[in-house]
């Protein structure tokens, strides 16, 4: 059986002092490669130099869809694989929310992380409103379309019911089991599906142990590393 994968998301949080601090007592916990960090850009080269003795993989929250030119602002991919990321996250719910994100910017995206050598873990999720009118299904079906023809060991898919991240409510056993085998039938019985969505210690097991769950995508909890390791030792 696969290793449950276990990537947390920082997020705009963190410090040099915080970076300092965290990741060193992950690496002593001498975690696998299956767990992943993902870190704001400018602690990305101090996370790297940090996590350079350990199997644990650094990732990024975002990446530009263009590899190369003029773009004020913007990281490339192949920026990202030379400081030493290994993954992306591509389509966050806050990336559509607050940045007029859309599914044809994130298969760009995809395809630019791809391309790269970067592993795109791929957001998708419906709103409260959406699930509340039975259409969560046909959302998410949409947004699974940018990884139509994408072999499924190139990427992993991030189920994150926007209701349920930051907020504290996480949806029910029930609720991730039905859509992760929703999203491994749309694709492929194969594909990694993790959830996230309010993530923390003290209820990782029981979302671990659903079924159809490959792993989780962790907010704020990954930003102590006390909790983080906690959430990291359900993972089987």
């Amino acid at each position: 059986m696969a290793r449950q994968l276990v990537i947390g998301n920082w997020k705009m949080h963190g410090s040099v002092g915080q970076v300092r601090t965290v990741l060193p007592e992950l690496v002593r916990a001498e975690l696998g490669s299956n767990i992943a960090i993902c870190v704001a850009y400018p602690y990305l080269a101090l996370a790297k130099s940090l996590l350079s003795e350990s199997a644990i993989q650094l990732g990024a929250q975002d990446v530009c869809e263009f590899h190369i030119g003029a773009y004020t602002g913007e990281v490339s991919p192949a920026m990202l694989a030379d400081v030493g990321c290994e993954l992306v996250i591509v389509g966050h719910s806050e990336r559509r929310r607050y940045f007029n994100e859309t599914s044809e910017m994130a298969a760009r995206k995809v395809k630019a992380a791809l391309d790269g050598g970067l592993l795109p873990v791929y957001c998708v999720g419906e709103t409260q409103a959406q699930r509340d009118a039975g259409i969560a299904r046909d959302v998410i079906a949409e947004e699974l379309q940018v990884l139509a023809g994408v072999p499924t060991s190139l990427y992993a898919v991030a189920y994150e019911p926007s209701w349920a991240v930051g907020t504290g409510v996480i949806a029910t056993p029930e609720q991730i089991a039905e859509m992760h085998a929703f999203i491994k039938q749309t694709l492929d019985t194969r594909t990694r599906v993790l959830y996230g969505g309010s993530v923390k210690a003290d209820n990782a097991a029981q979302v671990l142990a659903t079924d159809g769950v490959d792993g989780v995508l962790v907010g704020g909890a990954a930003l102590s590393a006390a909790e983080f390791l906690k959430i990291c030792s359900q993972a089987r």
